[in-house]
């Protein structure tokens, strides 16, 4: 008795098609074909317009979501499918939740599979059994297949010789081998960015240098012609991989990456590409190829990229940034152990201020500790100037030979792009020629070709002119000799205007591997720890309240103390201001300022009488009194007749008034100064 009947030749025949990866829709052609050929089986049966299911190519059916599959679901549940036809029960699903699902539909709405074998109605026992086994058998042999593959897989990288695909700058040179790239420019473009980063020790810092140079790194592209080498613009994800793959260390890794499984909306969803630490990578060949760096040159690199990861905060001391906190980073608290903040104010963030904030910011407690910047950034700095003085002048002889090898580079650089683009040029000739002059589709479309690689040739050729114009510029004997001057005074050379915060940063990262810093009464004690191991011990004063950068001079607080006594703010401003006096921040004085000052530091205000209630005269009155001018009065004070004090040039003069009223009751001849030449006599006149 045949199990299809009129009802199911009324619905519509389904054929599902799927196979499992792109690679298989790629290359499997023979398996999609049987597929689709049981639509023909479906109208031998009795259908006539079967409707193709083909929208989960290159999707596995170990539970991922489908949108095939699905819509197969609706299908049968809307009623409309009297027969679902697949080549076998795999194609349809791997994993139990979806193929017992089909079947619990299918035999509710009564719906019929086929398969090459046969014929089957889940509503009957004895067919739903037989798909019951075969759905088992089907999961049973994925995972089987999987395990062994996988299996398989992990074996051959035990030996180093598993390469699913290899890194730009390396090629197979048999199946379980890999050499370096036999391209010239590969090599060279590689070995720039490593030797970039030795220097910059920044991936960043590498990028902007390349972009700005115009330098081209190689990329891999795969097509329908197999593995190519093109040339673009880099950017920081192409650098940072490049950095931070083993492979260019000469090692082999597997495993680096993981997949993740979860689930979404009720279905599987796998997730690649999570990186893994290096404990919990599978295989780890060191010295297994030839590398572009050392092994222990790219482990240092993996550490300066670790500190100069910001985002992790505090557990890292973080890559160079902007500001003039030439410390930042490198400094610990010597009370808790955690890594200082940096802190900016003023107008323009000049005021640099270290601080250990947390535990406050973790626990909800006061702030540690808190310094100004300035006099810890000058002491570690001298120190660190005072033991690298004598390696200055090989630093500047290396600095000379750095931009010729650095200048060198790139015009080789630019010598192999244009050898590879002339290769480019001569290839497109080549072509040309080769076909039929009469054939002009392909002949028209051949000679633009050959045209653009001679402009892009030409483009690199001043592009390579202008490189060795620039690089024939070398440095004068008298730009050497400037250059060899500051490396034997490096203080002179750390404080040229040329150079940048960023730049001395760098030098002070070069050496020191971390501060201690702990607070005590009056001063900062620092514990440099240097990167060979050595430790120096530093002792800065603190700062007290009112003793800043932009504090005025202690001569000059003595003056506004005692000007406070005999004059207004004004008057003390103009003292000020004649005698060149200025404030802490090189400005003029102003009543204002002077007014400012008394009040921070607690100077009384002048008060109209304070002299005479000291019993004090000022130059004017003292002439009043005595019926002279002020320059005879002037003439008695530089002749000792008359005792007075004058705080400054300019100031006013403080004469006692007893001495004053001493010389009202004698005659004028005794006020006048005596002079020194004993030939002088005096006449009385009658």
């Amino acid at each position: 008795m045949s199990k299809i009947a009129s009802d199911h030749l009324a619905r519509q025949a389904f054929v599902y098609v799927r196979q499992s990866t792109q690679d298989q829709v790629q290359h499997n052609h023979e398996s999609r074909r049987r597929q689709y050929g049981l639509a023909d089986r479906a109208r031998r049966l009795g259908w006539a317009e079967p409707e193709v299911i083909d929208d989960d190519l290159g999707r596995s059916g170990g539970g991922v979501a489908r949108p095939g599959f699905e819509r197969l679901l609706v299908a049968i549940c809307e009623g409309r499918v009297g027969i679902v036809l697949a080549v076998e029960a795999s194609r349809l699903a791997r994993n139990g939740r979806d193929w017992h699902t089909l079947l619990e539909f299918c035999g509710l709405v009564g719906c019929l599979l086929a398969d090459e074998d046969g014929l089957y109605d889940p509503r009957l026992p004895n067919d739903r059994l037989l798909l019951g086994m075969k759905g088992t058998m089907s999961e049973m042999e994925l995972s089987i297949l999987r395990q062994r593959s996988l299996e398989a897989l992990r074996q051959k990288a035990r030996r180093g010789e598993l390469f699913l695909t290899v890194a730009v700058g390396y090629v197979k040179v048999r199946h379980d081998r890999i050499a370096l790239d036999p391209d010239q420019r590969v090599r060279a473009a590689l070995k720039l960015a490593f030797d970039r980063f030795a220097e910059f020790q920044s991936i960043r810092q590498v990028h902007l240098w390349l972009r700005q140079e115009g330098v081209l790194m190689p990329a891999v592209e795969t097509g329908p012609d197999g593995r190519r080498i093109v040339w673009k613009p880099p950017v920081y994800k192409t650098i940072h991989n490049l950095m931070t793959n083993p492979i260019y260390g000469g090692a082999y890794a597997f495993g680096r990456t993981a997949s993740r499984v979860t689930v979404e909306q009720g279905r599987k969803r796998v997730s690649r590409g999570h990186r893994r630490d290096r404990e919990d990578w599978d295989v780890l060949i060191v010295d297994h190829h030839e590398g572009y760096v050392s092994w222990a040159e790219f482990e240092r690199n993996q550490r300066l990229i670790a500190d100069n990861a910001n985002s992790l905060g505090l557990m890292a001391r973080g890559a160079v940034r902007r500001g003039d906190a030439l410390l930042a980073g490198l400094l610990r608290c010597g009370h808790c152990g955690r890594r200082l903040h940096v802190y900016y104010s003023g107008k323009d963030g000049f005021c640099v201020r270290y601080g250990c904030r947390g535990a406050a910011i973790n626990h909800g407690t006061g702030p540690c500790i808190s310094f100004g910047g300035l006099r810890v950034d000058a002491g570690v700095a001298a120190e660190t100037l005072r033991l690298l003085s004598p390696l200055g002048i090989a630093a500047a002889l290396e600095a000379v030979e750095r931009r010729d090898e650095d200048a060198a580079a790139l015009r080789r650089q630019a010598e192999l792009a244009l050898t590879q683009a002339r290769y480019e040029a001569d290839l497109a000739r080549r072509q040309y020629d080769a076909v039929d002059p009469a054939n002009r589709l392909v002949a028209a479309e051949l000679e633009r070709r050959w045209n653009d690689c001679l402009a892009a040739a030409r483009r690199l050729e001043d592009s390579l002119a202008e490189r060795m114009e620039s690089s024939a510029a070398t440095l004068s004997q008298t730009e050497r000799g400037d250059l060899l001057t500051l490396g034997a005074d490096l203080p002179r050379a750390w404080d040229h205007p040329g150079v940048t915060a960023e730049a001395r940063k760098r030098i002070l990262r070069a050496v020191i591997e971390e501060i201690v810093v702990t607070l005590a009464e009056g001063r900062i004690d620092l514990v440099i720890h240097w990167k060979g191991g050595d430790h120096t011990r530093l002792c800065t004063p603190r700062n007290r309240t009112g003793q800043h950068r932009w504090s005025s001079d202690a001569e000059t607080g003595d003056m506004i103390r005692a000007l406070a006594r005999q004059q207004p703010d004004g008057g003390i401003a103009a003292t000020l201001n004649r005698l060149g006096r200025r404030t802490g921040r090189d400005n003029p004085w102003t009543e204002a300022r002077v007014r400012s000052f008394r009040s921070t530091h607690g100077v009384p205000v002048h008060k109209n009488g304070e002299m005479a209630e000291r019993g004090e005269l000022t130059l004017e009155q003292a002439a009043r009194r005595l019926g002279v001018s002020t320059m005879s009065v002037l003439r008695m004070i530089s002749s000792g007749l008359v005792a007075a004090a004058q705080v400054c040039k300019g100031a006013p003069w403080a004469i006692p008034e007893g001495q004053i009223a001493a010389l009202e009751g004698q005659p004028m001849a005794a006020r006048r100064p005596r002079t020194q030449n004993p030939d002088q006599g005096s006449l009385d006149f009658q």
